[in-house]
């Protein structure tokens, strides 16, 4: 169990880092969204077209990549969207048993079949070196690879997440502690 306890911990430092990361796209995407909007009214002022089809495209890449890589993050921090009316009220055992059955039955399929449906979409367009049908626009492929690469942090969160409460539904991790500074572990 430990040694899926530090696969577990690997796969959140990774998901961490990258949601870290991508956080910062948040504030370059709002630069460029007000970049767009500023150069739209003033090229209708001077009558002289300061936008670029490119940094349109740009910004809905970062937001594209803002929400398909920052997903995992959200599922490491449980800050991704659940219906709770019961939830909440539940010991921690069974809020374990009722995610690890989400995140077998759904979560984890769901991130495998959407890489599955999502290749030969991604490989096509690599093969091919898509690109934007609009003028100046940017290149299609490296974006659409970003949805597999998205989909499969989301499925190795998933496995950390099953790790982790599989481990504490086993009694060597507490999951109140885990999300404090340092995660705290049961005696064996």
């Amino acid at each position: 169990m430990q040694t899926l306890l530090r696969l577990a911990r690997g796969i959140d430092a990774l998901n961490e880092w990258v949601g870290k990361l991508v956080s910062w796209l948040v504030l370059f995407m709002v630069l460029i969204g007000t970049y767009n909007a500023v150069t739209r009214k003033l090229s209708q002022t001077i009558g002289v077209d300061l936008s670029s089809n490119a940094y349109i495209e740009l910004q809905w890449y970062m937001f594209s990549l803002v929400f398909l890589w920052g997903g995992a993050f959200a599922l490491l921090h449980d800050e991704h969207v659940r219906v709770d009316v019961l939830y909440a009220r539940l010991s921690s055992r069974a809020r374990a048993w009722i995610d690890l059955l989400g995140l077998l039955l759904f979560l984890i399929p769901f991130a495998l079949l959407s890489i599955y449906v999502a290749w030969p979409i991604v490989y096509d367009s690599w093969k091919i070196h898509e690109m934007s049908p609009d003028p100046g626009g940017l290149p299609r492929y490296p974006i659409k690879a970003s949805l597999i690469v998205g989909f499969a942090l989301v499925f190795l969160q998933g496995v950390s997440e099953a790790i982790k409460r599989i481990a504490h539904l086993r009694g060597v991790l507490d999951l109140e502690a885990e999300h404090t500074e340092e995660p705290k572990e049961a005696a064996l």
